[in-house]
């Protein structure tokens, strides 16, 4: 078997200092092992002649970044920029990564653009290129105002909308409908384990009267969830979406003057959805490890959890080796 170097780089911290004001950036010392690595690749004997860097998305507009292409520009690698999800597969798993691939020859990957974040896998030369792009030129400008970047051209990207029965705007409840109606993306129920005790992955009656109007609920029809996190079965906001296991009870009817109810009444309606966490196997499914894919019997479920969150989607970085290498 012949061997082929390759370097595979992941980072996932950029965003929070970006959003928070702080921008460390260069300077934040969480970056010294990749700066170190952009130091020694012009140095080496023999250049690795693939690479594969992962991140969060707001790297694209880093001084890390920027440094990243010059680097690889003055060793001679060809390189293309992506912000990708599973959804782009049909995997119901919303999970926005920056993705880089950078290959050692001197001649242009065909479907490359100069410049840009592609937002779509690469198509084929018959085909359109991508249609949603970001002017890599234009970050300077970004970061000053923040990206505005709007996935859905039929919905205007609007700050004041209306709040409905959640503490969701219009705007976020059609951008969920319009995901339960694409066909090209499988359903939750793809994904589900058949015989598990729910009963030990319910919300508990605390957690529900506390983040009632934040959870994120889906369905096994749906075929959209939020990014599970390593924080997931221990925090509810913003960590990953429930599964309502009761297809037949309305979520509307439930939350439907919830706010004026006793904490009993409460207690009793939202039950009524039997709202569960997704199984550690269940959220392995959905970044895609393969079926015989299991943990030591040691390990506990928020363990689990944890590493599952800090992981990529497999599916998502297989096609880009396989695009990489062919």
């Amino acid at each position: 078997m012949k061997y082929t170097s390759i370097i595979f780089l992941t980072h996932s911290y950029w965003p929070r200092q970006l959003k928070i004001g702080l921008q460390g950036d260069v300077t934040d010392p969480r970056t010294n092992s990749f700066l170190y690595i952009l130091d020694i690749l012009p140095r080496l004997q023999k250049l690795p002649k693939y690479i594969l860097l992962e991140n969060v998305k707001g790297f694209e507009m880093s001084s890390t970044r920027d440094l990243l292409i010059q680097t690889i520009e003055n060793c001679g690698f060809q390189y293309q920029e992506f912000l990708l999800s599973p959804t782009s597969l049909g995997i119901p798993n919303s999970r926005l990564r920056y993705f880089l691939i950078a290959k050692l020859q001197p001649e242009p990957f065909p479907f490359q653009a100069p410049g840009q974040v592609l937002m779509e896998f690469p198509k084929t030369e018959s085909e359109h290129p991508p249609k949603y792009a970001i002017n890599a030129e234009k970050k300077t400008e970004e970061k000053k105002t923040g990206p505005k970047i709007c996935f859905d051209s039929s919905t205007q990207c609007s700050g004041k909308e209306a709040i409905l029965f959640k503490l969701e705007t219009a705007g976020e409840i059609d951008r969920k409908h319009q995901q339960d109606s694409d066909l090209s993306v499988r359903m939750l129920k793809d994904f589900l384990e058949d015989d598990i005790d729910k009963h030990s992955f319910f919300l508990p009656p605390k957690s529900l009267l506390r983040y009632a109007l934040l959870l994120d609920i889906v369905k096994p029809t749906s075929r959209r969830s939020m990014c599970f996190t390593k924080g997931y079965g221990r925090y509810i906001e913003g960590t990953g979406s429930v599964l309502q296991t009761t297809e037949d009870v309305q979520i509307e009817n439930i939350y439907k003057s919830l706010t004026s109810l006793s904490q009993e009444e409460k207690i009793m309606r939202l039950s009524m959805l039997q709202l569960r966490f997704f199984t550690p196997k269940e959220i392995a499914n959905l970044l895609g490890f393969p079926p015989e894919f299991g943990f030591p019997e040691m390990t506990t479920v928020k363990q689990r959890y944890r590493l599952l969150g800090n992981s990529l989607n497999v599916h998502v970085v297989a096609k880009l080796i396989k695009i990489l290498c062919d």
